[in-house]
């Protein structure tokens, strides 16, 4: 029997009330992943694919780390910068920008990945990809009012 959860979480994200939920579901997500040593996630029990994402602060040099739904890509990792539909990107994708190698945690294990962001014929293909994957985007690029930026992340060591 496949788990009904995916399907389950992917129809939640597009009601427009789980947006208005973020602080907590972020909150939440934080301490289990903490609590878990980075083995489990909120998104990761709806079974999606979940990474922590570690950046250096643009700004401060400190490290950052999120919790983040990502798209699996050919090895590569691909994350949206929606923010839960709001105006403003997230801390994250300005890090990334100007710190563009990171590592990410998947499943307990550390991967140092290069970021680099979608431009032109990358980002309408992977946007697309993005939305069928995860239909909420289109809802939250809509209330965000811009296009939300959509980042590769390479592992190190992996050719471009």
């Amino acid at each position: 029997m496949r788990n009904p959860l995916p399907a389950l979480a992917r129809a939640l994200g597009t009601r427009p009330w789980l947006m208005r939920l973020a602080p907590v579901v972020v909150w939440v997500d934080a301490r289990l992943f903490t609590l878990s040593r980075g083995r489990v996630s909120l998104v990761g029990i709806a079974g999606l694919p979940s990474l922590r994402l570690r950046t250096v602060g643009r700004r401060t040099g400190l490290l950052r780390e999120h919790n983040l739904l990502y798209l699996p890509g050919d090895g590569d990792y691909v994350l949206t910068a929606s923010n839960w539909g709001r105006r403003r990107e997230p801390g994250w994708a300005h890090n990334l920008r100007s710190h563009p190698d990171a590592v990410v945690l998947v499943r307990g294990r550390a991967v140092a990945v290069r970021a680099h962001e979608a431009k032109g014929d990358e980002y309408d293909r992977l946007w697309a990809e993005l939305v069928r994957f995860w239909p909420g985007y289109a809802m939250e690029r809509a209330e965000a009012g811009r296009d939300l930026a959509v980042f590769v992340l390479r592992p190190a060591g992996a050719e471009v």
